[in-house]
């Protein structure tokens, strides 16, 4: 397994977070990377991450089974794909530097949208042509650092879905991307017997946060729950982008 210590001082919470947040509140794996990729390299931690999320989706469509939105799902699913295909065959010509700078820019350029005013955004929910863009974005992102969440979000949250298939959409969403990456990471060169190990030992506290999320659905603050997660990826955008910069500008 990987040994350094302060991986598992980032890892271990950022797992369980990801879990209570897919259980909860449908979120995706957008802090768990980048706090990974403070202490090993963002590839390596990406594909620490995939068998942990694998199996976190498994639990959480077993909760929301039928919730999702099967009309929603037909335009999403197959742009995520897409998506998915496109970051496979550009992943090798992204330098370790430049996916630190794309993880940054995603964290920030997530919480800086998060805090929009969405009353600007207008009432109209957003055509099909919107879910396929942000959609495929998604795929790409996802594909990358497992940080789709933000893109998609951008399409799912104006059309005020009831939170159940709200949960349920952002969770099928997810698992098909997950399950699409397999080969693609196998065909990388992405998995090996150090992080399989690594992934054994996490996957089970992502498994539990499922659970737990689910269990505190109806008994936390979804804005504080929020407020902590945000301001962790706050920090870690920021550092991995000035880290990124630093390394491809000197």
């Amino acid at each position: 397994m990987i040994a350094d210590p302060w991986f598992w001082a980032l890892a271990l919470p950022a797992v369980a977070l990801t879990g209570i947040s897919k259980g909860a509140l449908g979120g995706g794996a957008a802090i768990a990377v980048p706090l990974m990729a403070l202490a090993i390299p963002p590839a390596q931690a990406a594909a620490v991450m995939l068998p942990a999320l694998c199996l976190m989706d498994l639990a959480g469509i077993r909760a929301y089974l039928g919730k999702w939105d099967a009309r929603i799902m037909r335009i999403i699913v197959p742009a995520g794909l897409a998506g998915c295909v496109i970051g496979a065959l550009t992943f090798r010509h992204l330098s370790e530097h430049w996916i630190r700078i794309l993880l940054g820019v995603i964290s920030l350029g997530f919480l800086a949208w998060s805090y929009y005013p969405k009353k600007r955004l207008g009432e109209k929910p957003p055509p099909a042509a919107a879910g396929w863009f942000w959609g495929t974005l998604s795929g790409f992102t996802s594909f990358v650092t497992h940080a789709g969440g933000p893109p998609i979000l951008v399409y799912l949250l104006p059309l005020r879905l009831e939170k159940a298939a709200f949960v349920a959409t952002s969770l099928v969403f997810f698992a098909a991307l997950n399950y699409a990456k397999i080969v693609p990471y196998l065909w990388l060169g992405l998995f090996d017997a150090r992080v399989l190990a690594t992934a054994a030992v996490l996957a089970p506290l992502g498994v539990g946060g499922i659970y737990a999320g689910l269990w505190l659905q109806r008994r936390i603050d979804a804005r504080a729950f929020y407020r902590a997660v945000h301001a962790l990826l706050l920090v870690a955008g920021a550092k991995l982008l000035y880290d990124g910069l630093s390394a491809v500008l000197s």
